[in-house]
Formats: structure tokens, sequence, C-alpha cells
């Protein structure tokens, strides 16, 4: 089990920078690629990276009121330079996050970006809290619960998912990533980031439990990602965490 979060340094973490390269002005339903290099602090490219979760780099893009989410994988060139093309899917502000683990660090740097697309912008979802934590999607009814939800508490956060049609419980989740899931929150702004994988459990579902802590209180939104038959679901939660 990791969690990474911007606004907490581990002592383990090896310090990065990084220059970012796109085209002058992107466009939205082009394909754009994107170059990231991580440099150390004295400006030297990184050259060894950790494969964490069956990656070197795991790359986030959220549009900026967090209606977008999409988890993808750079390919590493070598010399500390990863590239990747995607498409934006309307135009407007994303923010854009780089977790990586430099050799010789035991947790994950993380690196971001805000970029501005060209195009139309889609329509501003409001961020608001879900009243019901159950969602279907994609034919799975997925729920989410916590052992005690509120800021600076270690909590455990458990996602139950089961057939919608039947309300079977699915017991034959697959490995994504080497694990049997994953989840990302954001605060409301965007400032704050989490990426948490699942604590070690007996069985492939239904339940996957993570832990983890949020850091402020206030609203954030919550993808879980899971993959069943070959498919990877991503289910999107929006919580207001109080600070007690």
């Amino acid at each position: 089990m990791m969690d990474h979060q911007m606004s907490a340094t581990p002592t383990d973490v090896v310090p990065t920078k990084s220059v970012w390269k796109m085209a002058e002005h992107p466009q939205a339903g082009a394909k754009t690629p994107i170059s990231i290099l991580i440099k150390d602090k004295s400006d030297k490219p990184i050259e060894s990276f950790q494969t964490v979760h069956e990656k070197k780099m795991h790359l986030f893009i959220v549009s900026k009121d967090l209606a977008y989410f999409s988890h993808i994988h750079p390919t590493y060139k070598g010399k500390g330079e990863f590239d990747i093309t995607t498409t934006f899917p309307a135009g407007g502000d994303y923010k854009i996050i780089a977790d990586v683990t430099p050799k010789g660090g035991g947790d994950s740097s993380i690196e971001s970006h805000w970029v501005h697309i060209e195009g139309e912008p889609a329509k501003e979802e409001p961020l608001v809290p879900d009243k019901e934590l159950t969602k279907v999607v994609d034919g799975k009814k997925v729920s989410l619960s916590f052992s005690q939800l509120a800021a600076n508490k270690t909590l455990h956060m458990t996602f139950t998912i089961k057939e919608a049609k039947t309300n079977q419980p699915i017991n034959n989740l697959q490995p994504y990533l080497g694990a049997m899931g994953h989840t990302v929150a954001m605060s409301a702004d965007a400032e704050k980031y989490l990426h948490i994988h699942p604590m070690e459990t007996a069985g492939n579902g239904p339940n996957i439990i993570f832990m983890t802590i949020f850091p402020e209180p206030g609203i954030y939104k919550v993808w879980g990602q899971f993959k069943h038959q070959g498919k990877v679901l991503t289910v999107p939660f929006v919580i207001d965490v109080p600070n007690k």
C-alpha cells in the first residue's frame, strides 16, 4: 500500500524537477505529443526509475473542474525523458500529474503541470458531493464506504462491486497494473493529489480496501479503477471530508 500526496513530502523521496514540452497551442480533439524530462535538483537528467505497479511513470490528466480524468503511461526513452501522445477532449485548462520513483527513493516524486487547450470548452460540471455513494457504471454497481471520514485520520476506504442486474457480488476481478485496483483522489482546487493502492486482501472482490489520509477537510473527487473480464472500470465519486 502506498499513498502519495502533493501536500506532504515523505523523507525517502528523491527531489526532482521537470521540463515539459508540448505544442505551443495544443488543440482539443487532436493528437498531442507530450514530453516530460525528469531532472534532479542540480539539473541533471535522472537516468534510472523504479517500476511501480508495472510502469515507470503513471500520468494523470484532469480537467480544471475534475470532470475529465485519464490515467495513462508514457514510454521511457532514456536519459530522464518520457514521451506519450494523447488527445484532450475539449478546450480549457488541464492539470497533468507525473508520478515517478527514481531509483534510490522509496516513495514517488510528483511533478505537475497546468496546460491550456485551445478549442470549444466542455460545459463546466459543478463539483457537488454525491448524496448516495453507489453508482452503476458499465453494468457494475459500485458502492463506496469509509471506516471514518475525517481529515488527518488514517481511514479505510472500501469499494464493493456487484453485477447491477442481479446484485450478485463480483468475486473474479482481475489485477490491474499489478493490484486489485487503484484509486486517485484530488481536492476541488486540484492542489492535493493522492494515488492510493489497495491493501492486501484475500480474494478478487467484491470488496477492495484502501487505506489513506485526506490531508485537509473539503470536497474531493475520488476515482476508483478496477479490471473485470479484460475491461478497466473507472468509477468517480465526489465526497465532502469533514474536519473531524
